[in-house]
């Protein structure tokens, strides 16, 4: 049954009257720091939504494999290397082309010596095109305009499993003169999209076989045994005696023998693509450098009571000039005296009871009670956690 909330019951009352507040002035410093207070209102109205089993889990051997490469590009408009690994990179591709030269004869600031990083994906074959990303090694201070030499790239077996190479896309540009110069994005790394073919594939296995059983493994991007079991229980609903929970991050699912070779995508496809609830742990998630605010669905508060305060300091720097009073009078110099008038004013604290809070909506009809500003609801977090009165796990990051 839903139940529909007043404008008052509203859990997203919580951000009423935050236009001020939501903006402090810290005294002494002169600058605004802007304070977003995001609250998780997951299952506030009693609406329960399952998510498809393919959005919650991975599949057990589909993974991609990092590539890596050193490379030589070329055509920067001097703002490449300086240094003595790009100058014999580039007489040894020379070498190779015929040309028999020394580093002390290349000169010039036109190339660069660059990483070349990329992810050969779990079903990439033979032909197949894949991004990859470059960054400097060296002192080059730009990549714009650059083309990137065939590199080939290579896993961590040592094997080469595929080469790069064509024009770097940069995402910004520099200009600059003898004076002054401007630039927008970083400009030391690029993108090649579809810059490396694969010349070796390396196909994931994700069918496992033990006894003449096949069977693959989920495993849950978020372990929980309550979600873990729900998976277990959607799948046996339909196949029964199908799938085996291991333990809070993976479940088991037996193929059964009537699935022919020929079926196990289809087999697959229909077992990840059944709905479950996802269970989720009382959690408080705080960011105190952003004043970032995450509260989980299950979040609960004991029955306290709390006292609100603030302190409001206020420093103000002025300079007094003192003149002489007699005119045309040597007697007396001018000087500069300064001043500091300090006020503190101290609002005045009180005691809010707050009962025993069970869902998230009332959480937020517990906090607009006492009024509290973004800034603080992270130090009632903190003494509530501190007070044992948070029946949740409260993670500041």
């Amino acid at each position: 049954m839903t139940k529909t909330l007043t404008p008052d019951e509203s859990p997203f009352r919580i951000f009423s009257g935050l236009e001020d507040s939501n903006l402090f002035r810290i005294s002494g410093f002169g600058f605004r720091i802007s304070v977003l207070l995001l609250l998780l209102l997951l299952g506030a109205t009693g609406a329960v939504r399952g998510e498809r089993i393919k959005d919650i889990v991975d599949l057990q051997g589909v993974r991609s494999n990092p590539l890596t490469g050193i490379g030589l590009v070329t055509g920067l408009a001097g703002t490449g290397d300086t240094t003595l690994l790009s100058r014999q990179m580039l007489t040894n591709v020379l070498r190779d082309l015929g040309l028999v030269l020394s580093p002390a004869d290349v000169t010039g600031k036109n190339v660069a010596v660059v990483m070349v990083m990329g992810e050969l994906g779990p079903f990439d074959r033979e032909g197949a095109r894949m991004d990859v990303d470059v960054s400097t090694l060296g002192d080059a201070s730009s990549l714009q305009g650059a083309m990137l030499l065939p590199t080939p790239m290579k896993g961590l077996d040592g094997q080469v499993y595929a080469v790069a190479q064509g024009g770097i896309s940069l995402g910004g540009w520099s200009v600059s003169g003898t004076q002054a110069s401007f630039s927008k994005n970083h400009q030391t790394v690029g993108r090649i999209p579809n810059g490396a073919i694969v010349e070796r594939a390396e196909l994931a296995t994700f069918i496992e076989q033990v006894a003449g059983q096949r069977y693959f493994t989920l495993h849950l991007r978020n372990n929980d045994f309550t979600t873990a079991r729900r998976i277990s229980d959607a799948v046996n609903l339909s196949h029964p005696g199908s799938a085996l929970v291991l333990d809070a991050g993976a479940v088991r699912i037996l193929v059964p023998d009537s699935v022919t070779p020929p079926d196990l995508v289809a087999f697959l496809d229909e077992v990840t693509k059944k709905e479950v609830v996802v269970d989720m742990s009382a959690t408080v998630v705080i960011n105190e450098r952003t004043g970032t605010i995450v509260v989980g669905e299950n979040v609960g508060i004991s029955a306290v009571a709390i006292s609100q305060g603030s302190l409001v300091v206020k420093v103000k720097e002025s300079a007094q000039v003192s003149q002489p009073m007699a005119p045309f009078s040597n007697a007396g110099t001018t000087e500069v005296i300064p001043e500091t008038s300090l006020d503190v004013e101290e609002q005045s604290a009180y005691l809010i009871p707050v009962a025993r809070a069970v869902t998230v909506s009332e959480l937020a009809k517990a906090l607009n009670a006492i009024g509290a500003s973004p800034r603080d609801l992270i130090a009632i977090f903190n003494a509530l956690k501190k007070a044992g009165a948070l029946q949740a796990k409260l993670i500041v990051m």
